[in-house]
């Protein structure tokens, strides 16, 4: 198992790829979109343990997504069963990455307990309400970049993990390590997309000022783009070792 180096102008263009994705079925991406939407935030609602229960499922879900993807690319039909392929063929090993994502996005919140007491953490987690004058704290714009640089090597381990240990048999360690090792040779391509990616992003939150059902629109819309832009990544860096 070997890693293709890809450029940063390769990586540029996974969000247009993404898009094209999205365009040759855009009405089986929506309806996976929605429904994805629909079951997080069901399982979120579950007492005491709904929150921890939708992060460990990120992994199976980013599966699923990524086979939706990967039909669109083939032409193939977009089956709403698909999404859910993660638990159904290779439930085992998306839900030991989910449990270690889990213990890992804990970590993460806790590395950003030490500059501002918790506040953050709270906040995403929706434990209680925190003031807003709290999260806009200079402490808690700390925390927040502390929690970025942490999540860094965790979203590098998890990139590629859930299609290489369904697609290329690999356990789960080794998944990670080849996930995080393929992001590290590919940081340049990672930094282009992720540059792209903000030039879209960071304009939500102005949006949503402006009108709230466009922001609504624009998120359903860019979701599908994203989750496809995430298969591009994959197909560019691992995919070649799989047959048509």
């Amino acid at each position: 198992m070997r890693a293709r180096i890809v450029s940063a102008a390769q990586g540029a263009r996974w969000l247009a790829t993404g898009w094209r994705l999205f365009r040759r079925a855009p009405f089986g991406w929506l309806t996976a979109t929605l429904v994805y939407w629909f079951v997080m935030s069901l399982v979120s609602l579950v007492p005491l343990v709904g929150g921890a229960a939708a992060v460990a499922l990120v992994p199976a879900f980013t599966l699923g997504f990524m086979t939706l993807a990967r039909a669109a690319q083939r032409g193939g039909p977009m089956e709403l069963a698909l999404l859910f392929d993660g638990f159904r063929h290779h439930a085992r090993a998306q839900l030991i990455l989910g449990a270690i994502y889990l213990a890992a996005f804990a970590a993460v919140l806790a590395a950003s307990a030490l500059a501002d007491g918790g506040v953050l953490a709270r906040w995403v987690l929706g434990v209680r309400q925190v003031p807003a004058e709290a999260v806009g704290a200079d402490e808690t714009l700390a925390a927040a970049a502390l929690a970025a640089a942490a999540y860094l090597p965790v979203m590098a381990a998890f990139w590629f993990a859930p299609p290489l240990a369904a697609w290329h048999s690999l356990g789960v360690g080794k998944a990670l390590f080849f996930s995080f090792f393929a992001c590290l040779m590919n940081w340049r391509a990672l930094l282009a997309y992720g540059a792209v990616a903000a030039l879209f992003t960071l304009p939500l939150p102005f949006v949503l000022q402006l009108a709230g059902p466009l922001f609504i629109a624009l998120v359903v819309l860019f979701l599908p783009v994203l989750f496809a832009s995430f298969y591009a990544s994959y197909d560019d860096v691992f995919g070649y070792h799989l047959p048509e």
